[in-house]
């Protein structure tokens, strides 16, 4: 996921933050059977997708991000 990501986050602008889910007992009781799992926004921030990168569903976060940034 984190591979076909990265060209979507740069063209965007956006910034890719990896969190390690095993570091910390309260996010892996959330996400550990979803790794991996891509946020939009912190990590009480909306869930893309997960297992599979959604690229249409990202590629409208990213949008819709930009256009409120303006």
């Amino acid at each position: 996921m984190r591979d076909a990501l990265r060209p979507l986050a740069k063209a965007a602008g956006a910034t890719i933050t990896e969190i390690d889910v095993d570091a910390d007992a309260a996010i892996e009781a959330r996400f550990g059977d979803l790794v991996p799992v891509l946020l939009h926004g912190s990590i009480d921030g909306v869930e893309l997708c997960h297992y599979r990168l959604d690229t249409a569903g990202v590629e409208n976060a990213l949008r819709d991000a930009t256009q409120q940034s303006r």
